[in-house]
This record gives structure tokens, sequence and C-alpha cells, in this order.
């Protein structure tokens, strides 16, 4: 869903490629490394936020140092992952959110795409008030609510309505649909990416500034920056189906991971650790926290980690 640094590993320099108006394509470009006959490497799509950075610098460090693997690490928006996964230019993607149509086209129907199985983590999108401002005005936490609040909401972005902050147009979100058919007096204001998102968090959080913001978890800011949910609509089965008529919150979706098929079959020890891999959202959090918060370098955050949790993935190398 979430620009993240791509580590170096065995000295083989990651290759960075951002979708988007200008950037590079990479359905048509592949690493040198992905998919290659004969060759211990492996090539991971890492997604532009940290949860997801987290998983593929444990996975990384582990190929590397405990399996023998090279590893290139390829950034690319969510659906284009889904594209270049089918193609082998990337080997596994390690955290999804949920993507119907793409599911359909490449697991279902092309089957060039093969499940790769539970992350172990629970992802929920939401609509979040930082919780000072909702212990002034408990009702805020409630859809219904939100208007009377608008104004207080407001920003030079947002004009004359209540801002409703949203981080990079290519993450999942009915966020437009929502305000529209909800009757909410509000815009919808993107940021441009989970990291300026957080900048704007922390400076309304530090100034004690009201606001709306679309938010996730798991996710390490909320250690730094408490938030409430407000409560939307209930979410049932197939009330998000049409997007044009989304008025219902987002689901609780438990994050899967999923390998290139000919690399299901013929990676070896790196498919199956890959198959295997499945920890907390505590364990997430505790490698987001270090990369994000506390400005390790993937490497150093997968190492610190890996040192304190033996127990954990030595499963995933049996």
């Amino acid at each position: 869903m979430r620009l993240r640094t791509t580590a170096v590993v065995a000295g083989v320099s990651s290759l960075a490629l951002l979708t988007g108006c200008g950037a590079a394509d990479m359905t048509k470009q592949a690493s040198p490394f992905a998919n290659a006959q004969g060759a211990k490497t492996v090539t991971l799509s890492v997604q532009s936020w940290v949860g997801a950075q987290a998983n593929v610098a444990v996975a990384q460090y582990l190929l590397d140092h405990k399996l023998g693997y090279r590893v290139d690490t390829v950034q690319v928006d969510e659906v284009p992952a889904w594209d270049a996964l089918s193609q082998g230019r990337v080997d596994a993607i390690l955290e999804d959110w949920g993507h119907p149509e793409q599911e359909q086209r490449y697991v279902q129907d092309k089957k060039t795409i093969t499940p790769g199985g539970d992350l172990g983590v629970t992802g929920h999108i939401g609509w979040y008030v930082p919780t000072y401002f909702a212990k002034q005005h408990p009702d805020v936490t409630n859809w219904k609510n939100l208007n009377k609040y608008a104004s207080q909401m407001r920003t030079a972005e947002s004009g004359s309505k209540g801002q409703l902050m949203d981080g990079s147009p290519s993450y999942v979100t009915n966020d437009k649909a929502l305000v529209n058919n909800l009757n909410l007096d509000y815009q919808v204001v993107f940021a441009g990416s989970e990291a300026a998102q957080i900048t704007q968090i922390r400076q309304f959080a530090k100034e004690k500034k009201p606001f709306l913001t679309y938010w996730y978890s798991p996710q390490w800011l909320f250690e730094k920056v408490p938030m409430t949910e407000v409560k939307l609509p209930a979410y049932k089965e197939g009330c998000d189906a049409d997007a044009a008529k989304v008025a219902c919150a987002y689901p609780h979706t438990p994050l899967q991971k999923y390998l290139n098929t000919d690399f299901a079959q013929s990676g070896g020890k790196a498919a199956a650790f890959l198959k295997k891999f499945k920890w907390t959202t505590a364990d997430q959090n505790e490698v987001s926290l270090m990369i994000a918060d506390q400005k390790l370098s993937p490497e150093q955050a997968a190492k610190k980690w890996v040192d304190s949790h033996e127990s954990t993935w030595k499963a995933w190398l049996s």
C-alpha cells in the first residue's frame, strides 16, 4: 500500500525504479538477477511503505547470510508490481493488501503467479484523528459527527472544506468515494508519500492541531503519535465491490505473499524459505521502528532483529 531505501547485498547495488509519469516502466525492465537460470539469486519487490521494507530487509538478510543467495530489490508501485511478478522480473512480493483483479488475472486465469501464504500480519486501513483531540471531543470518532468538526480540519490545501489527508495516490483508497457518498464536508488531499504524510502528522501533533487522516496498521507511527480510529459504516462482504459507490469501512485484511510461479516451482531453498516466512505485527513494527524512527539502515535493523529472534526465523529455514 505505502519511498524506501533499498539495501546493498553481497556487493550488488539494488535497482530502484519508481512508477508514474516520466518514470521507468518496471514491466519492461528486469533486474539482472530476476529469474536467473542456474544462479543463486533472488529479486524481491519492495513496496513504498516501511512495513513492507521491514519484511524485505529481514528476508534479504537471511537469504544472504544464512542461505547464500545474492539478493536484489526493486521498488515499484502496488499494481505494476503484479505485472513485474507475472513476467518474472521480480520473484516475490512479501506484502499485498488485496488486489482481487490482479489475483483473478494472474493467479486464477494465467497461473503465472502463485500464492505464497500468509505473512502473519493483519492490515487495516481507516480514518484516524489524534487521540488528544478525540479525548477533548469524543463524538468525533463517529463519522456522523465529522461535519461538525470540518472547519477545524481546514488547511490551505483543502480550501473551504475540512482536510482528509491521504498518502500516495497509488495506495488502496476509497476515500474520495466515501467523502462523496457519506455527504461529508471534506476534501481528500494527498501528501504524496508515506514519508510526507508522516512529516505532516508529526507537525500537526507537535502543534496539537486537530487533523483527520487516512492511515493504516500495522504502522510504527502509532508509537509516536497516538491516534484513534473514526468509526465508519460497518464493512460487509461486497460493500466495496463498486468503487464509485463505496460507503463502508475498510476491511481487516490478512496480508499475503505472492511468488512468480516458475520461481515457486524451481526456486529451491529460497522459494521454500519465502513461503515459510511468517511473523507477527509486533515483529514487523519492531523492525519498522528501527528503520523509520531510529534511522538504522534496513540491513542494520534486520541484523538486530535476527540476532534477537533466532527461534522465530530458524523455523523458516527448516
